[in-house]
């Protein structure tokens, strides 16, 4: 046999120096819950913690040691309203957090969840008329919520609402006050999927009735992805986002081999869940398991990735 692939696979150090796809702790991208009150533990999801302002300092130490560049915030507020007030807030739990973080580590990326399930009193991501969400009522408070974040000192405003037109009109409402080099990570392939259990869990954001599937997308379509993420680029996304990793590679891949732009997956709460129950009954070996979960979203495509095994991971990275 003159053509024999195993050659490359001889060793560790041959391995190392042929290998196609590389995983960098800068790839990492942190999601932090902030709460209005005092920090819980997220029994849905072992090792992760709702933080309070105060508690918030020592974390993001621990996230500066670990050398991860980004973090991404979600707030949880003490008092929900029907439209969810809490989001574009100018002294809310989150533009409270930038503020901290920023005087703290001002090298380090800020991201700030937009959208207003976390705030809404029912739960859905935008303003209802009946039981409907109206989706041109809604992108006024988006752009709001994002400004707000961006006068705190965001670098970057993530929307996660999937309402129609939202880039557009937070593109406007920045560049309008000022925020022209604020950045915008569109989660712009956000499919309606049963791997968000343990976030809702975490951040109390439940719909109190029906489901998200009239504005997340339908986990059986593939041509659509490319519709929505084309929609956000021409409306002014810097940056696009898969949502969730591991079971949408395809999508990642599609994606990333279309567009130009950067393209993040969202290593999400359910995945997390499943990796760390695993693991915690001795079914799989923990930290190969997540370098292998995330170095395969990096071969999909994936410019940087959105996991709450970051702190964990760098430190597998490293070799620590």
């Amino acid at each position: 046999m003159i053509k024999r692939p195993r050659r490359l696979r001889k060793t560790a150090q041959i391995r190392n120096l042929v290998h196609e796809t590389s995983l960098d702790v800068s790839d990492l991208i942190y999601p932090m819950f902030i709460i209005e009150g005092e920090t819980e533990e997220i029994s849905s999801m072992p090792g992760i913690k709702r933080y309070s302002l105060d508690d918030l300092p020592k974390a993001l130490k621990e996230v500066i040691s670990a050398e991860i560049s980004a973090v991404l915030f979600f707030g949880i507020p003490k008092n929900k309203d029907e439209n969810g007030s809490g989001a574009y807030e100018e002294n809310g739990i989150v533009q409270q957090a930038v503020r901290l973080t920023k005087k703290l580590y001002p090298d380090l990326i800020v991201i700030t969840d937009i959208c207003l399930c976390e705030y809404t009193s029912h739960g859905h991501c935008g303003v209802l008329e009946g039981n409907c969400i109206s989706n041109d009522k809604t992108l006024p408070l988006l752009a709001k919520a994002a400004v707000s974040c961006a006068r705190a000192g965001a670098d970057m405003v993530a929307p996660s609402d999937m309402m129609d037109g939202r880039i557009g009109a937070i593109r406007n409402a920045l560049d309008e006050n000022g925020f022209s080099d604020t950045l915008i990570m569109a989660y712009s392939v956000k499919y309606s999927s049963s791997f968000y259990g343990p976030f809702r869990d975490a951040a109390n954001s439940a719909p109190s009735f029906g489901d998200r599937k009239s504005y997340q997308m339908d986990f059986r379509n593939k041509k659509e992805a490319i519709t929505e993420t084309q929609l956000d680029i021409d409306e002014g996304a810097d940056i696009v986002m898969v949502k969730p990793g591991l079971p949408y590679l395809d999508i990642l891949k599609t994606t990333s081999d279309t567009f130009s732009v950067p393209v993040a997956a969202y290593h999400v709460s359910g995945e997390y869940s499943m990796l760390k129950a695993a693991a915690q009954n001795g079914w799989i070996d923990e930290k190969a398991a997540v370098l292998e979960s995330l170095t395969a979203m990096k071969r999909a495509g994936a410019k940087m990735i959105i996991t709450y095994y970051a702190p964990n991971a760098a430190k597998w990275i490293k070799g620590e």
